[in-house]
């Protein structure tokens, strides 16, 4: 992708914390969950977001085209992706603001 940098690295999409958005970069899985996968549109170069974790932290909602999908974290280790946009819980603090 040109619009990473070599020394970009790609991390687990399980890695992404909510509200943050990355980029596939690649796919690791094999059989039917790879099939699953591609079907929903998940290739690489497609932007995906993080929306929200169950109580439990298993399965993640994120939302891939258009459409909110459910994944399970030993799926979300094999997609490797380069995230774009920080979430709340790793945002830098605003300064003047104490929280």
């Amino acid at each position: 992708m040109d619009h990473f940098t070599k020394t970009q690295k790609a991390i687990p999409l399980s890695d992404i914390p909510v509200g943050a958005t990355g980029v596939i970069a690649s796919l690791n899985l094999n059989g039917l969950l790879r099939r699953r996968v591609l079907d929903l549109g998940m290739v690489p170069g497609t932007f995906v977001e993080c929306l929200r974790q169950s109580p439990s932290g298993d399965p993640t909602a994120y939302r891939v085209r258009g459409t909110t999908i459910a994944l399970r974290r030993e799926s979300t280790d094999q997609i490797a992706v380069y995230q774009l946009k920080m979430g709340p819980e790793t945002s830098p603090p605003v300064p003047g603001k104490e929280g």
